[in-house]
């Protein structure tokens, strides 16, 4: 993650730019970053900003650009896990509640101070769907889907029910709040979901911590046909430009995946546990977290070089694998869940109450 990049200009950047180093505030706690001098340039040059949920610090953090340097806020939700972006709203998952956003464009040259940011995600409502242990959240044509990782299934919503089943894994024999294959990440294609990542194919209570190393595996939706298994700690599926993507968690790695017949390739090896990706312009973006020597973390091949890994985002550059840009969290931010691009915003806000005209 310390190695030299190369920047938009093309000019060789040292690792860290020591005047790139920052403290956020106010918060609870202290939190301190640093970034390669070009992160924000490769922002700018795709146009795009960033969304980043870290449920052990409790934080949703947006991250932008402002007069050429990075912008931070961060906004503060229990838990909070799985994000999903629309053109219009945003979706966020956390520890009993989903919380909807809406775009509200004309409020944010009123949001101090005047001229910072570009677009405004005001929240508007919140959807109690108890302790189901929320993970990936994807809009879909049928509404937002969510991943139910305590009762291992795919669900939507309704006013009626905390949550809606709409499917479960084939080897998943009853809907029980027992988080028996831990399925947690999503992938999305044409309005529906395409492929599910679960940590293990077990219909026992919590099973899938008995083979934490070589257990995962992506399944296809709806047949349930198993893509591709041996998987270590799998997180984040994604379909982009038709091509099956994965974080590979427990070995630090992102992964693509053959659809068809579930060869895989290791595109890159980041100095993290890879959980959270999204995609723009060519490039990776990729949550890299520290790991706790815990029994759901204990024994990982990432494990064995603890002390070098890092909790941040990595960039990555998916045609050749080469690390382009990266943030590194060095205080306040453990662990993060969700990484999301916003595309045609440079630098957004969330707020909790602002009024219309």
């Amino acid at each position: 993650m310390d190695s030299p990049v190369n920047s938009a200009g093309g000019h060789r950047d040292s690792p860290v730019d020591p005047e790139k180093t920052n403290v956020a505030a106010p918060l609870q706690r202290e939190v301190e970053y640093t970034h390669t001098s070009n992160f924000a340039a490769v922002l700018e040059q795709l146009g795009v900003s960033l969304l980043v949920s870290t449920y052990q610090a409790g934080k949703l953090i947006s991250i932008g650009t402002h007069q050429g340097q990075l912008a931070f806020a961060f906004h503060n939700f229990e838990q909070v896990m799985g994000v999903a972006v629309a053109p219009d709203r945003l979706a966020v998952g956390t520890r009993r509640q989903i919380y909807f956003l809406n775009s509200a464009q004309d409020l944010a040259p009123r949001i101090e101070p005047s001229g910072t940011y570009d677009s405004c995600w005001l929240s508007r409502m919140s959807f109690i769907t108890g302790s189901i242990h929320v993970h990936d959240l994807a809009w879909g044509s049928d509404g937002l889907w969510v991943v139910n990782t305590l009762f291992s299934s795919l669900c939507t919503l309704s006013n009626q029910y905390n949550f809606v089943p709409r499917w479960q894994p084939p080897f998943i024999s009853q809907l029980v709040d027992q988080d028996r294959c831990h399925l947690n990440g999503l992938a999305m294609e044409s309005g529906q979901p395409r492929f599910v990542t679960v940590l293990g194919q077990t219909d026992q209570p919590a099973g899938w911590r008995d083979n934490k190393v070589s257990g995962g595996a992506i399944l296809e939706v709806p047949s349930g046909r198993v893509v591709s298994r041996e998987l270590c700690m799998p997180h984040s599926p994604r379909v982009h430009d038709g091509q099956l993507f994965v974080l590979n968690s427990g070995r630090g790695e992102l992964v693509w995946i053959d659809r068809r017949c579930g060869q895989s390739r290791s595109i890159a090896q980041l100095p993290g546990y890879t959980r959270g990706l999204a995609f723009a312009g060519g490039l990776a973006f990729i949550g890299l977290s520290r790991i706790r020597e815990t029994n759901i973390f204990g024994g990982l091949p990432i494990g064995q070089h603890a002390e070098e890994l890092k909790c941040g985002v990595g960039v990555i550059d998916i045609a050749t694998g080469r690390t382009v840009a990266t943030l590194q969290f060095r205080s306040g931010v453990e662990e993060i869940f969700a990484v999301e691009v916003i595309s045609g915003s440079r630098n957004p806000k969330a707020v909790w109450a602002l009024a219309g005209r």
